[in-house]
């Protein structure tokens, strides 16, 4: 997986209900950890407001403009 940088849009990959969040859900990435290994994602909502900052790892999210192919890997 190519490393996704800070800034980069990302997808969710799956639900986080604790956050209020569903896979599709498109973030910014505001921090990079161990050269991608993870990412802390902030996602808004469409007038700006902070809905929440998450750790993920890079499993969780795929660069957006990528798609999952059926067996869930990631296509660039």
């Amino acid at each position: 997986m190519k490393l996704i940088e800070e800034l980069g849009r990302v997808v969710l990959c799956r639900d986080l209900p604790e956050h209020g969040l569903c896979a599709g859900d498109i973030g910014t990435v505001v921090l990079v950890h161990r050269r991608g290994e993870g990412y802390e994602v902030e996602f808004v909502t469409l007038d700006g407001k902070t809905i929440a900052v998450v750790t993920l790892m890079s499993d969780e999210v795929r660069k957006a403009g990528s798609a999952m192919d059926e067996s869930g890997k990631i296509v660039e």
